[in-house]
């Protein structure tokens, strides 16, 4: 059972947080191009749907993540606390700050002075950097995890 919780765990990982990663990362170069170029608008749309959609899909990876813990009785484990505590992180930065502010960049499309003079590709570009990071730290963490038995 272990094993296909772990498998799980890690497969809703890299499907669902992945695809967050790399959109929420483009975005801020599309919403620049969007003052300039209409079709970008679209990219956006697409995009914002894409990172929400994944995000709730994402819910997954704590689940399978928490379950293989408590089949291996790694739950006391300061490795993982430390994961689950950077993971937390994450969620909070997606879903207070990167998620909010697409939508708002969205909103603005329809007016491209204001878009142009906003500071939200960047405030987006540093808020998914910063999501991207913790996930980043919480995989090499469950790699090189301390105690492991893996021998790395």
């Amino acid at each position: 059972m272990t094993k296909f919780l772990l498998s799980v765990h890690v497969i809703a990982a890299i499907l669902a947080v992945g695809p967050v990663a790399v959109a929420g990362s483009v975005f801020p170069r599309y919403l620049r191009q969007a003052t300039t170029d209409p079709g970008a608008i679209t990219v956006l749309r697409a995009l914002h749907r894409l990172c929400r959609a994944y995000a709730l899909l994402g819910i997954a990876v704590p689940v399978f993540g928490l379950a293989t813990a408590l089949q291996l009785g790694a739950l006391g484990d300061a490795w993982l606390i430390t994961s689950i505590a950077l993971t937390a992180a994450a969620a909070a930065v997606l879903a207070a700050s990167i998620l909010p502010a697409q939508r708002r960049a969205l909103d603005l499309t329809s007016d491209p002075d204001q878009l142009g003079t906003s500071r939200l590709p960047a405030k987006l570009g540093m808020s998914t950097g910063i999501f991207n990071l913790l996930w980043a730290t919480v995989t090499v963490l469950m790699i090189i995890r301390p105690g492991s038995t893996t021998g790395a």
